[in-house]
């Protein structure tokens, strides 16, 4: 660390610089002390130059106080020439032109990869084979955790991605992100995919958004869906960007038991989807979630969140039809004959508590329907005709069914619906146990569907 540097002399400050770059060893912090608003005769080193202009008559008076005889936007010609790199920038840009034709010839094959992965193309087969191990999922199926059921994706998809770059702050082995094709970053060996990012959420996300933006990777981070808190702006301003970085968060509600409230999500997922241009997945099973990452890999306008469960998941039926229709955030999983008295939409591994408690009713004489939503905001996009197969506005008993806060469920069951979720945090208990304390059941299920 370099301290005592005066952050207003140029001297002082260009002498750390230098200092710094002989260190080949190890990082430097240059730690420089200015005063706010520098230069301002009456405003300088008080919050008034913070927020707001200085004024036409204070800005004058800086410009004396300063010696700067120039008006407004004028750049003095030595100025501006020690600045202007548009010749050096130029020359560089040749040179780099003529070094890759050269390239292209002799290493074509090398060079076409090189170009399709900083235009942010995706392998040209990636899409029909992704699409062939969804089916073979869905063909085979098991009851396992989404969590797992992601790391099971990233094997199956990893293989067919080399520009793949995954991390973790510091829960890698809870989070299910090292995957078989795995290797460390490490400081003398830069040449792994997988970043070991620490205890430092809101450190990870922001590297991430500057992976991606640099180009060439599709970069991946993990952490506890809890812990998004802490990486919360950098979330929003890859949403800003419109920067397609994948954020995976994993055990995603009361499910994950006897950690706690602290640990337990609630109103996480309300806020990730009213962050506008973020696409927030939480899928029920293991083909929902290779959907998922599907959808997050192919995305190239902004990030998606992958939200997973540490607790195991019954894989639903479907047929061919219904596994194409995932992709679109939201369908028909179990349906009626004719039209529905009820819908039931469910979500992540609240899915499986909907079709029990759509197999009751029906016992009851209900014509019901049940609609898996994974992914709102991929279903708010899909056309009006679409959404209203799936949700028809005739049909106005409805239930919706999260173990998270009941509040971005109103858009879709109206205020006459119902939605079996938390209005509460959580509480240290094994899960089985907390869904019943909080009353998310099958039996909670058919209870809210017949008060309609």
């Amino acid at each position: 660390m370099i301290g005592g540097v005066d952050g207003h002399d140029a001297e002082q400050v260009k002498a750390a610089i230098e200092k710094a770059q002989a260190n080949t060893a190890q990082p430097t912090l240059i730690c420089c002390k200015t005063t706010i608003g520098f230069g301002s005769p009456n405003k300088e080193g008080t919050e008034s130059c913070h927020g707001a202009p200085l004024g036409d008559d204070e800005i004058v008076a800086t410009r004396e106080k300063l010696g700067w005889s120039h008006g407004a936007f004028e750049i003095p010609d030595d100025i501006y020439a020690g600045w202007d790199g548009k010749e050096k920038g130029s020359k560089a840009e040749s040179a780099w032109n003529d070094a890759f034709a050269a390239y292209e010839t002799a290493y074509p094959e090398l060079a076409a990869e090189f170009k399709r992965r900083v235009n942010g193309e995706l392998p040209a087969d990636f899409s029909d084979k992704a699409d062939a191990i969804i089916a073979d999922l869905q063909a085979n199926p098991q009851n396992i955790a989404s969590r797992k059921a992601s790391q099971n994706a990233l094997n199956a998809f990893g293989p067919l991605l080399p520009e793949l770059l995954g991390g973790s702050a510091d829960l890698a082995g809870s989070n299910l992100t090292i995957w078989e094709g795995s290797k460390g970053v490490e400081a003398n060996d830069a040449s792994g995919n997988y970043i070991y990012y620490g205890v430092r959420e809101f450190g990870m996300s922001a590297m991430m958004n500057g992976i991606v933006l640099h180009g060439g990777f599709k970069a991946y981070g993990a952490t506890f869906l809890m812990f998004m808190e802490y990486a919360r702006n950098a979330v929003r301003m890859a949403a800003l960007m419109k920067q397609p970085a994948i954020f995976v968060y994993t055990h995603d509600s009361i499910g994950l038991g006897e950690d706690g409230p602290t640990h337990q999500p609630v109103e996480q997922v309300v806020a990730l989807r009213a962050t506008p241009n973020l696409d927030n997945w939480r899928p029920c099973d293991q083909v929902e979630s290779a959907v998922s990452w599907k959808s997050a890999i192919e995305r190239t306008d902004g990030p998606t969140t992958l939200i997973f469960t540490r607790q195991g998941l019954a894989q639903q039926e479907r047929t061919a039809q219904q596994v194409a229709d995932i992709a679109k955030g939201g369908y028909v999983l179990k349906d009626c004959e004719g039209t529905p008295e009820l819908i039931l939409i469910g979500t992540g591994s609240e899915v499986q508590l909907t079709v029990e408690a759509a197999e009751k009713l029906t016992e009851q004489g209900k014509a019901v329907r049940v609609v898996s939503m994974p992914s709102t905001d991929v279903f708010d996009r899909q056309s009006a005709d679409y959404r209203e197969s799936v949700l028809p506005p005739s049909v106005v008993k409805r239930v919706a069914v999260e173990a998270l806060s009941k509040d971005s469920w109103y858009k879709y069951v109206g205020f006459n619906g119902a939605i079996v979720g938390m209005d509460t945090f959580g509480e240290s208990a094994p899960a089985g146990d907390l869904f019943k304390h909080f009353n998310i059941t099958t039996d909670a299920v058919v209870e809210a569907a017949l008060s309609l």
